[in-house]
């Protein structure tokens, strides 16, 4: 357990969870506490409700725990979300991001994009090589990966605390002044780790089935339990990442984002070494999240579509955030902004109706309702996410309108309201059918 709850930690803490933390430290300065506390309860707090619902329901993965709603909704949800966080936008990102962090400061600016496509294949290959098996991947991210990237990392948390840049007493900036819980909170909600939870449960599931658990009772409670280990594990790097974020305020400035602190403290600590050290980080961290979507992607839609061979789907998998990697990242995170805009809502709906399936039930009317009243405010949040260039038109305008009017709007959360109202209106529905 304690090996396949590492496996998900890995899967989980990309390069993504390793910068963030270290910008929030610097810019919540002596409101660290309160911030931390505002992103471990959506930065952890989320990912671990969206493994215990897979789990709580008994479900196979997010195709099967989608379907409680209808069968049409599963499958535009499913591929949607693995599209997603799969090869269209999470997978390129990973290559890229550990690239600019990781070995760009060791490339002339004029030999860049060369290097940057050949690092790219070599990523994309080594991922595919390591995703071939799903059945290998505890032992490939919870036995390898994962150890060497703690113990790397745990090399420079260490320096930074024997040996602390600076101390807590710093100035607070932005939202993180008035109200630093709040704002934590809300960028631990834009993590996307929620939207990783339903998209690695199957990984889960199938790592335990290999050593041998088939009841699914069994499954249900082994999949809680890694979820727990892993999400204390990350809310303990978290934690230990945002304090080294507020603490080097003694020696460097605010930073554009934590990619460059994390260069600094690196550098501070271990000087050139640094450099190479912080690289052999973000590429791990990189890589292990890489492998696992790349599978997961692979293991479902084979699961959804049988004829579409695993082999051929991690291939796709592969190949295409290879190029995206390298001609359109930037274009493709534009456009798949919208898109994370319109699932959040749904997911969090979803998982919620998950790990309170034991109290509510698991009726189709109380499953289709609340998602039904939850679709219509997400297509207004993915429509406020579009491009300004694209928001000229008048029927956009008057939608945004609408979606203004509806309460909380104004702090992203239009579609709580109304959720709830179908959940209210679900229960009783399906009181009065019976089912």
């Amino acid at each position: 357990m304690l090996f396949i709850g590492m496996m998900l930690f890995g899967l989980f803490f990309g390069a993504g969870n390793l910068i963030f933390p270290v910008f929030l430290g610097q810019q919540a300065g002596h409101h660290v506490g309160a911030a931390i506390v505002g992103l471990l309860i959506t930065g952890i707090g989320l990912p671990l409700l969206g493994v215990a619902g897979i789990g709580l329901t008994r479900s196979e993965g997010v195709f099967a725990l989608a379907n409680k709603v209808n069968r049409p909704f599963a499958y535009m949800f499913t591929i949607l979300l693995y599209l997603t966080v799969g090869p269209f936008f999470a997978v390129p990102r990973l290559a890229t991001t550990s690239f600019q962090i990781g070995l760009a400061p060791f490339v002339p600016q004029a030999h860049q994009a060369l290097v940057l496509a050949l690092f790219s294949v070599l990523f994309f290959a080594v991922s595919w090589w390591l995703a071939r098996n799903p059945g290998k991947l505890m032992t490939y991210i919870g036995k390898w990966l994962t150890p060497l990237f703690l113990l790397l990392l745990g090399l420079l948390m260490l320096a930074a605390f024997i040996n602390p840049m600076g101390g807590f007493a710093t100035t607070a900036h932005g939202a993180y002044a008035s109200s630093p819980l709040l704002r934590g909170f809300t960028e631990g909600y834009n993590t996307l780790d929620a939207l990783a939870s339903l998209a690695f449960g199957i990984v889960v599931i199938d790592s335990i089935r290999d050593l041998g658990v088939t009841d699914p009772g069994q499954i249900a409670k082994d999949i809680i339990k890694a979820g727990t280990i892993s999400v204390l594990l990350m809310g303990l790097i978290y934690t230990l990442l945002a304090l080294m974020g507020t603490m080097s305020l003694g020696k460097v400035g605010l930073a554009a984002n934590g990619g460059i602190t994390l260069a600094q403290i690196a550098s501070y600590y271990f000087g050139p070494l640094g450099n190479a050290l912080l690289a052999l980080i973000v590429i791990i961290a990189c890589l292990k999240t890489s492998i696992g979507l790349i599978s997961a992607f692979g293991d479902t839609l084979h699961a959804m579509f049988p004829k579409m061979s695993y082999s051929v789907l991690i291939i796709f998998a592969s190949v295409v955030p290879c190029l995206i990697a390298n001609v359109g990242l930037t274009k493709m995170i534009t456009y798949s902004t919208p898109i994370l805009m319109f699932l959040y809502p749904l997911a969090i709906v979803l998982i919620t109706l998950a790990v309170l399936s034991p109290l509510l039930g698991t009726s189709r009317w109380l499953w289709g309702l609340s998602m039904l009243f939850t679709f219509i405010p997400a297509i207004f949040s993915g429509i406020a996410a579009l491009p300004q260039s694209l928001q000229h038109a008048g029927w956009i305008q008057g939608i945004l309108t609408l979606n203004d009017q509806l309460p909380l709007a104004s702090l992203g959360f239009s579609w709580v309201i109304p959720a709830l109202i179908g959940v209210i209106l679900g229960k009783i529905v399906a009181a009065v059918k019976g089912a």
